[in-house]
């Protein structure tokens, strides 16, 4: 049925799920961050598959660790160290060359075949530097053994040592990588195993992957929701926390959607499927966190940057050593320290100190319901010095309310019943908010007939045999009727004004605005506590715009932009200097959300892959932009504090290595060297780890920021 009422501001609907050109999972930095490349990692992209590696690496460890012990008994070198005999029987002496050479060449693998790989693509790193060092140790413990070098070069022990390090720090980083995947994981865990399908009057168990659209589906109390769809029969309180990170079930009811991996709580329904598969409010969840932590961040581009560097240095320093010693008349000891300082230069803290830390970091987000799709945003979040809201739908929940019933010559309640009576069979947003009221108000309502509608008009009914008609100032001019008096101050406010008529006499008018979301306030307040400049945009009117920017406290309001025009407002900011963020519902803000530095869809609810925003928030909470800022910073610290110390680490030890103390007496020992550079990726990998404790639910970022103030 068609209505004539004033409309409000128009909302678009969300776009659905886009298909995105997923970024190059594959990075071939040859450094220690991703792996990529790496023949002894069976050639894992990315985070992909960490989880076998795990299981690889610890068994290399516990391995390697047991055929160490007999290796670093039996070497002379470690026993003259300790001042004990090596025992000696027949084939005393070959045990532990024997075994270094076995661990060598299986413990050793992964390091060798990532060292020929960097070689293979030109960029040496981290793994090159590994499989150096042990190749000098191991051919030189032989010529020690076979008595080809002086006896002083059986590196048998060390090199046992550094390869059992090297795999404990290498197990260390891939658990801790592949604990950054349980996102993903327990993502995929949502989906139950089984969905139960209707055909006619029977129910038939299947897997999700088998339901098509247009299925219709049962889903119990207690049950998640299989695929995508649209409740067709029941009410329940829907658990969705897992999908969009709000807390408190949603009341859900026949013609609303629902989402696949959400909890009917109390209640069973019957669902429409809508999407499978790929097209899943879920996937898309999946993909974006996938992207997300496949993609390179500038911050990982530096620290790449910096393995590379670190290797020439290593290499240069390794070379000046060998000559250094060498002119000294010390061969044996050029040997030695060369060893040494290749050890020690190996960036294992480097190459973890960034990538562990986004990933950490991009897990949390997504269980705080924040998608990050491209890690620059992430990164570029802690700068913004200004946010520019979209107000409809973002502030706002894009939908009016009946905020305000004003009686003449009858009761406020009276006023509303017949209004609602008018109203009862309109699908218009208007007369949904009179009757919706009228509900809350728990007013009797009467039964309206002859209800008709006349464009630009109103609509009219008859109840208790009276004329009752509902509509804007059309109505008034053709009746001839006037206005109330508070229509004056409520059409300052922007507000919509509707009067109600009985028998050709208003008995009331009704004041319709866009309901400002009860979290907006905090928001706003919260990013004013950290220094951020809050700006509203909006299509609206300037009087509606304004009213909502004084009840917000907002710093600046462009009123009466058209959604072509809102790119050229972010860009009038950015002239200014500010860094801005744009935050909107991703559909007629697509040109502003590519236009800003950061791009944040806000309230996407299921359509979570909104290709102009490098941020997406699967809640419609304005107070999770806080989440995003309070990640990005916190995570620029961890960056900072690891890159700060992996890199001070190689740049003091290897000097130390390389015998600069050696004149007064002081020369760091290879294995010591060994065990400091491990000792380094452990203390990285711990300082990421402390990134879990972030609580990114906006409730709680807000409570923190408040206990902070």
């Amino acid at each position: 049925m068609q209505h004539s009422h004033p409309s409000p501001t128009p909302h678009g609907a969300h776009t659905g799920i886009a298909e995105h050109d997923a970024p190059e999972a594959h990075h071939d930095h040859g450094t220690h961050g991703d792996h990529s490349g790496h023949e002894g990692h069976s050639g894992h992209g990315g985070h992909a598959g960490h989880g076998d590696h795990v299981g690889q690496f610890r068994r290399l460890f516990w391995i390697n660790l047991i055929i160490a012990v007999p290796v670093v008994v039996f070497s002379p070198m470690f026993a003259m160290l300790l001042g004990y005999s090596v025992p000696e029987f027949p084939g005393a002496l070959w045990i532990a060359p024997v075994l270094g050479t076995v661990m060598y060449i299986w413990g050793g693998r992964p390091f060798l075949t990532g060292a020929v790989s960097e070689i293979r693509s030109r960029q040496p790193g981290m793994m090159l530097l590994i499989g150096l060092a042990i190749t000098v140790a191991f051919i030189a413990s032989w010529g020690a053994t076979l008595g080809i070098l002086d006896h002083q070069l059986d590196f048998w022990w060390e090199l046992a040592l550094l390869i059992v390090i090297m795999l404990l720090g290498h197990w260390v980083e891939m658990r801790s990588l592949a604990q950054t995947t349980s996102a993903l994981d327990s993502l995929a865990a949502l989906l139950p195993d089984m969905a139960e399908r209707i055909d006619g009057d029977e129910l038939v168990s299947v897997s999700p992957n088998e339901l098509q659209r247009g299925d219709l589906v049962l889903v119990r109390p207690g049950a998640s929701v299989p695929a995508d769809g649209t409740i067709r029969e029941g009410r329940a309180d829907v658990d969705e926390s897992m999908v969009t990170g709000e807390s408190r079930p949603v009341t859900r009811s026949t013609g609303d959607s629902v989402v696949a991996g959400t909890v009917a709580t109390d209640s069973s329904l019957r669902i429409e499927v809508t999407a499978t598969g790929d097209d899943t409010a879920l996937a898309g969840i999946q993909r974006l966190v996938t992207e997300a932590q496949n993609s390179s961040s500038r911050a990982q581009r530096i620290a790449d940057t910096a393995a590379a560097w670190l290797f020439w240095f290593a290499l240069g320093a390794a070379v000046i050593t060998a000559v250094t010693w060498s002119l000294l008349g010390m061969p044996d000891e050029a040997v030695v320290r060369t060893v040494t300082v290749l050890v020690i230069a190996c960036p294992h803290a480097l190459g973890l100190a960034i990538p562990l830390v986004v990933s950490i970091a991009t897990e949390r987000a997504a269980r705080g319901g924040v998608l990050v799709k491209d890690r620059l945003a992430l990164e570029a979040m802690r700068t913004v010095d200004a946010v520019l809201f979209d107000k409809t739908g973002t502030l706002t929940k894009g939908e009016p309310v009946l905020a305000e019933v004003i009686p003449r010559h009858a009761e406020a309640a009276e006023v509303l019943a017949l209004a609602a009576a008018a109203e009862a069979e309109s699908e218009h947003p208007l007369a949904r908010a009179i009757v919706s009221k009228a509900q809350a108000d728990g007013v009797r309502v009467p039964t309206g007939t002859d209800i008709s509608s006349t464009p630009a008009l109103g609509v009219s009914a008859q109840v208790d045999g009276h004329q009752i008609r509902v509509g804007g100032p059309r109505l008034l001019e053709e009746t001839g009727a006037g206005e109330i008096e508070e229509a004056v101050s409520w059409r300052e406010e922007g507000a919509i004004i509707l009067h109600v008529l009985r028998d050709g006499e208003v008995i009331g008018g009704l004041k319709l605005s866009d309901e400002v979301r009860p979290e907006s306030r905090e928001a706003v307040d919260a990013l004013h506590s950290l220094g951020v400049e809050v700006v509203m945009i909006t299509g609206d009117a300037e009087a509606v715009a304004n009213s909502v920017g004084r009840e917000l406290g907002i710093d600046r309001v462009f009123a009466g932009v058209r959604p072509e025009d809102k790119s050229s407002k972010v860009a009038q900011l950015q002239k200014e200097g500010k860094k801005v963020a744009m935050v909107g519902d991703g559909v007629n803000d697509a040109p502003a959300l590519a236009q800003a530095d950061v791009g944040i869809a806000i309230g996407a609810g299921t359509d979570v892959a909104i290709a102009s925003a490098g941020v997406v928030l699967a809640s419609s909470d304005p107070r999770s932009v806080l989440s995003v800022i309070e990640l990005s910073r916190a995570a620029y610290r961890k960056m900072k504090q690891n890159l700060w110390w992996a890199a001070g680490y190689n740049l003091i030890s290897v000097p130390l290595a390389a015998g600069i103390l050696a004149p007064i007496g002081f020369v760091l020992p290879m294995s010591v060297g060994a065990v400091l550079m491990s000792l380094s990726t452990i203390v990285v990998a711990l300082n990421a780890q402390l990134l879990r404790r972030l609580d990114l639910r906006p409730e709680a970022t807000v409570a923190a920021l408040r206990d902070r103030r």
